[in-house]
């Protein structure tokens, strides 16, 4: 497993060494003690997946600090662009994002830390997206920022895109502004 530095350095972009033969390819997705060295969670809370169709943009999404969770995130099918916005008070990166296309082809990772707001746009048709969380879900503490908040500034693509258009959930449309969001994340 290669670990791919990004702009901010907490967040990671796992990529792994891919057997490819006439039958297929084989990887190691995760594997504890590879996870030990790089600095991730050897232990899992949960391992979530959704199935979502071309233009569908989840997130931006986070949990309060005291249920913070790092998720490692990969696709099994299809392309997202996959991103994650540091929210932790003090971090000379405070409201910056990394982002990475992630697909069933480079098979790469991003590790997205506690801290983080994460989210993705979908690409292609559709995409299974699978990803491990490090602090199981707690309703109470979800949160989260609007995807299109101008302060993020994130170019999600879709002027590049021609007929892409996001389509959201009722409660990801009702998100709020960077500057009205609530989060408690601090930065050692």
């Amino acid at each position: 497993m290669e670990l791919v530095p990004q702009s901010i350095p907490d967040v990671k972009l796992l990529v792994p060494k891919v057997h490819r033969d006439a039958r297929g390819f084989f990887l190691e997705r995760w594997r504890a003690d590879a996870s030990a060295v790089a600095g991730l969670p050897s232990r899992w809370a949960q391992d979530n997946h959704s199935r979502s169709g071309r233009g569908t943009l989840r997130g931006l999404h986070y949990q309060l600090a005291a249920h913070a969770q790092g998720k490692l995130v990969g696709v099994t099918r299809g392309r997202v662009l996959d991103v994650a916005v540091d929210l932790r008070r003090g971090s000379p990166t405070f409201g910056q994002h990394v982002k990475a296309v992630l697909d069933d082809e480079n098979l790469h990772q991003l590790w997205v830390p506690p801290g983080f707001a994460h989210g993705f746009l979908v690409l292609s048709d559709v995409a299974d997206v699978l990803y491990k969380v490090d602090q199981p879900y707690a309703p109470a503490a979800e949160r989260g920022v609007r995807w299109d908040d101008p302060t993020l500034a994130i170019d999600w693509g879709l002027d590049a895109a021609p007929g892409l258009e996001p389509t959201l959930s009722p409660k990801d449309a009702a998100l709020p502004r960077l500057e009205a969001a609530e989060f408690d994340f601090g930065y050692a």
